[in-house]
């Protein structure tokens, strides 16, 4: 029994000496672990400006009136008038090319409209003319029926159609067949009286497009004649803006000889 026990109490000594060891040993990997991840914290250098920088950046944020051009070497206050006049010229040049421009572009656009309104009317005076020819055609053909029926209205005429039927009352067949060839005189008297007012209403009509077509023409015509005077008035006025004393090149002198 008592080395039993002196046994156990070795093993536990020993188990305890071990568990000592092993915590040391833990502690110990910690400590190196913590100290290689914790990085040294160092505060930066804080920036002093010297006298030199706060000068030249006051003199950039105020704007001095006495300050010269980069280009010209003098005040910018006291610039040279001439070339003020030269950018405002330059400027109103280019003004005027872009108004010019914007008319040449309505006007085309005026003259595109007239055009497809020059081209819709006779379209429109053409198409009348077919529609009066064809109401003159029908006219002529109701009018040669009129001279049929007047003709066929004689009482000899009317005597000898009616004499090859066989009828113990030929005055009845008469006044039958004259009523019957009143009332169609009648009709076609009223178709040719619509005809006629057709036909006035189709010449008022191509009056009034051929009217519209001459004045679309001689408007188109004048926008033409007014579009090349204005290139020939540009032109020259350009050839006497090139040939000013001010823009004409000096010649060079001749040698004496």
């Amino acid at each position: 029994m008592e080395k039993n026990s002196m046994r156990r109490l070795l093993t536990v000594l020993i188990a305890l000496v071990l568990m000592a060891g092993f915590l040391l040993v833990d502690s110990n990997a910690q400590k190196r672990r913590r100290r290689r991840r914790s990085p040294r914290i160092t505060n930066p250098a804080i920036y002093q400006p010297s006298p030199t920088d706060n000068s030249s950046g006051d003199t950039s944020n105020t704007a001095d009136p006495n300050t010269t051009d980069a280009q010209s070497g003098r005040p910018k206050s006291e610039q040279d008038p001439q070339e003020m006049k030269k950018t405002i010229r330059t400027l109103s040049t280019q003004v005027d090319k872009l108004s010019d421009k914007l008319n040449q572009m309505e006007e085309g656009q005026r003259s595109l409209a007239d055009l497809e309104r020059l081209s819709r009317a006779e379209a429109r005076s053409a198409a009348l003319r077919a529609e009066l020819r064809d109401v003159q055609s029908k006219e002529s053909d109701l009018e040669a029926r009129a001279e049929e029926i007047d003709y066929a209205l004689k009482p000899e005429n009317i005597e000898r159609s009616t004499a090859g039927y066989g009828t113990t009352h030929p005055e009845e067949l008469r006044e039958q067949r004259k009523r019957q060839l009143e009332s169609e005189k009648l009709r076609v008297r009223k178709q040719l009286d619509g005809f006629a007012i057709s036909h006035t209403r189709l010449d008022q009509a191509i009056a009034t497009s051929d009217a519209e077509i001459e004045r679309l023409r001689k408007k188109l015509d004048a926008a033409d004649e007014a579009a090349i005077q204005n290139a020939k008035t540009k032109a020259q006025s350009e050839g006497t803006t090139s040939a000013e004393p001010g823009l004409r090149p000096t010649p060079t002198p001749t040698p004496p000889r």
